[in-house]
């Protein structure tokens, strides 16, 4: 998965937990990969069925296992491959959860105003900036939280107006800053040489270090304090997240006029029917331009000669 896929970590500790499940189930029964029949796979989804799991965990786990089987039969360690039979269960694909565009600017105002005021600590006041910063990239650029976490030191010395980012399967691509996000940055790091950042600024080969095993400052955390400053601005903590803010950004491109190959992109998406989610959008557009230009409409405003 990682050699020949590029597969991320997360993907790969995902189907870690789910081979791990899996091999768990087998071992209770005295069975392993290389002698589990289909009827045993059979007996594992009947098990998932009873855990009442959603579908997009089902087919997750499946995708998992299949890939495993793919694996043991062109390898050579099996001569069938018995998880040809298993049939992933239909997905509807949810609408994603978006913010408004006056929900957004709450956030971002906020952790702005927390930044500029003088921390307790310098920490503390290295956090918040940081928060901040966070928040205007994320908005801008629309990144993966993993992409955003791990942006390089050199990321806020840069002059051009791009950022090069490596995403999923190592596919480059280049991503456009606004001055507001590249001034953040600018001043973020100026703070970290000002308070002393772990370790030397200068050496420090991340934009958001972290004295953490990682070196840099982790999605999780991250998502943390996105909740805590929602729920100081009066919005719902539970409806906002990192992953939330891509989609505002995405649905908010979409619904100011962006083309869809544009977006799909800036996001990353290696097939344009992972964008097509965002595309309710674009159909709230049209509904609202025929409620308000067509002729026979009751919102019809006729132009002024």
């Amino acid at each position: 998965m990682s050699a020949e896929k590029g597969a991320s970590g997360n993907t790969l500790d995902a189907y870690q937990r789910d081979l791990d499940d899996l091999d768990s189930t087998l071992s209770a029964k005295g069975i392993k990969f290389e002698s589990c029949a289909s009827e045993h796979l059979r007996d594992y989804l009947a098990d998932l069925a009873d855990r009442d799991l959603a579908a997009s965990s089902v087919a997750r786990k499946i995708s998992s296992i299949r890939q495993l089987f793919r694996f043991l039969y062109r390898d050579g360690f099996r001569s069938d491959d018995p998880s040809t039979m298993l049939k992933a269960p239909k997905r509807s694909r949810p609408l994603p959860k978006i913010l408004t565009v006056q929900e957004v600017d709450r956030l971002i105002e906020a952790a702005r105003f927390n930044a500029s005021l003088e921390g307790p600590t310098p920490k503390r006041q290295i956090r918040a900036m940081r928060l901040y910063v966070l928040l205007e990239l994320l908005y801008a650029t629309g990144l993966r939280v993993s992409e955003l976490v791990t942006l390089p030191s050199s990321a806020a010395h840069m002059d051009g107006q791009f950022l090069s980012i490596v995403g999923k399967g190592n596919k480059e691509r280049l991503v456009p800053l606004s001055e507001r996000a590249k001034e953040a940055m600018r001043d973020y790091r100026a703070m970290l040489k000002e308070t002393g950042a772990p370790k030397s600024a200068g050496a420090q080969p991340w934009l958001f270090p972290s004295s953490g095993k990682e070196g840099h400052y982790t999605r999780q955390a991250f998502a943390r304090e996105l909740k805590a400053l929602a729920a100081d601005v009066g919005l719902d903590a539970g409806s906002v997240s990192p992953h939330v803010l891509r989609h505002a950004f995405a649905s908010h491109l979409l619904q100011n006029g962006a083309n869809l190959r544009a977006v799909q992109k800036l996001l990353g998406h290696s097939d344009i029917s992972t964008t097509q989610i965002y595309t309710h959008i674009l159909d709230e557009r049209l509904i609202e331009l025929v409620e308000h230009h067509h002729p026979l409409s009751d919102h019809f405003e006729p132009k002024a000669e």
